[in-house]
């Protein structure tokens, strides 16, 4: 039996309801959880943890999320503020500590009252660092059936959620919570117990008889004091070019003009501003990595896209795309690896580099996965990269705007339709 759909009140005003209703649950990208804090007295401690490490800088490749935060009454009474030595050996850093705090998942107030009393396991950002051993980065959700309060239990601590601070609907939550979480197998009270590692960067890369260009770059620049300064805490990633690297380097690129201090900023764009042993790297799971680059030029900038590639550790700049070659140093907290290609980052080399001025800019191929996203004074932006693989990201990209495109434009020739 036919059926038929009278288009006969299919008006303006129902023409703007559907589409306003076809577009309310995209999901908003690139968040800026430092912007998004600001506005927060009570948890300006905490907000300010998150900026002075890398974990803000994590955050803008995540599109769901829910963020545990401990207000500065509670965060000041706690041994992380109390006892601000780098953690023992059998902890990782501060900013684990805070990833813990960070679920990914979105959770409203009315979900998190749905949770059965037996409880919900949830993973949280700690666990995707691959520094949490077995199901460790997970937290389990509790709620008291007479009291209908929410609990969050780690192994070794428990916070009991205060109140809903701020949500942006099937995107963010944040929720204020009565005490700090603390990951299985971290002691915050605990005194620094391994020697300082002292390590000469210059001359462990000498020593290794096919690093002296980088060598010599680095004690020309004064970075590596710099470097030296970052072993102790969380420690250091260096991916160091091979002399090779830098010979096979295309004259195109123009480093050698670049003045001395945007060169000190490519040498911090070959580090990460934590420890990684080589079987970190390989199993990775957040491949968009914050770099000492990017704590100097905000969220988001000079990051590296690092990730299982042909069998070996792959990194890319969205300019050049090179691989780990070799070990040259590690042990905990450094770890030094040869790449096989200089680590050119896009904020100078792209199409559109920082500081430019004349407006020419720089020829380069094009690279071979999605650009890492730019910084923006905004809470959020449009998503430069997603956490899928890079060029089927761009291909999802691209077929949803067609979708979402063939759908508003099916409504507007109903619409027409209606209205002759």
């Amino acid at each position: 039996m036919a059926v038929t759909i009278s288009l006969s009140h299919f008006t303006l005003p129902t023409f703007l309801y559907f589409l306003l209703l076809s577009t309310s649950h995209l999901p908003i990208f690139a968040i800026n959880i430092t912007n998004l804090l600001s506005s927060y007295p009570e948890i300006s401690d905490f907000a300010n943890l998150l900026a002075t490490t890398s974990v803000a800088a994590d955050l803008t490749q995540r599109s769901y999320l829910t963020l545990l935060v401990v207000p500065n009454t509670f965060l000041r009474s706690s041994d992380l503020l109390n006892n601000r030595s780098p953690p023992s050996s059998s902890s990782s850093n501060l900013g684990d500590v805070l990833r813990y705090h960070i679920l990914l998942e979105y959770f409203s107030l009315s979900d998190l009252r749905l949770i059965p009393p037996t409880g919900k396991l949830v993973t949280t950002l700690f666990q995707t660092t691959g520094r949490a051993p077995n199901n460790f980065g997970s937290v389990n959700i509790t709620r008291n059936v007479n009291s209908n309060s929410i609990t969050i239990h780690s192994p070794t601590s428990n916070a009991t959620i205060l109140g809903l601070l701020k949500t942006l609907p099937n995107n963010i939550s944040v929720f204020k919570v009565d005490s700090l979480l603390v990951p299985n197998g971290f002691d915050l009270m605990a005194s620094e117990t391994r020697p300082p590692l002292g390590l000469n960067i210059t001359k462990t890369l000498i020593d290794a008889h096919n690093f002296n260009v980088a060598a010599s770059m680095l004690t020309a620049s004064g970075v590596e004091e710099e470097f030296e300064r970052d072993e102790g805490g969380a420690g250091l990633t260096l991916f160091v070019p091979t002399d090779e690297a830098f010979s096979d380097m295309s004259s195109s690129m123009k480093f050698q003009s670049l003045p001395a201090e945007k060169k000190a900023v490519v040498l911090r764009f070959h580090v990460l501003h934590s420890y990684y042993p080589l079987g970190s790297l390989e199993s990775i799971v957040n491949p968009v990595q914050p770099t000492l680059a990017t704590e100097q030029n905000g969220a988001g900038s000079f990051t590296l896209n690092i990730s299982r590639v042909n069998g070996s550790v792959g990194i890319n700049t969205g300019i050049v795309q090179a691989s780990v070659t070799q070990t040259v140093f590690d042990q905990n907290p450094v770890a030094i690896f040869g790449v096989s290609k200089v680590l050119l980052p896009q904020e100078f080399f792209g199409k559109n580099p920082i500081g430019s001025g004349s407006g020419e800019s720089v020829v380069a191929s094009p690279p071979e996965i999605s650009l890492s996203p730019v910084n923006s004074p905004e809470i959020f932006s449009p998503p430069s990269h997603l956490s899928s693989p890079p060029i089927l990201g761009k291909e999802v990209s691209s077929a949803a705007n067609r979708k979402k495109g063939i759908f508003l434009w099916c409504i507007g020739f109903f619409y027409l339709l209606a209205i002759n």
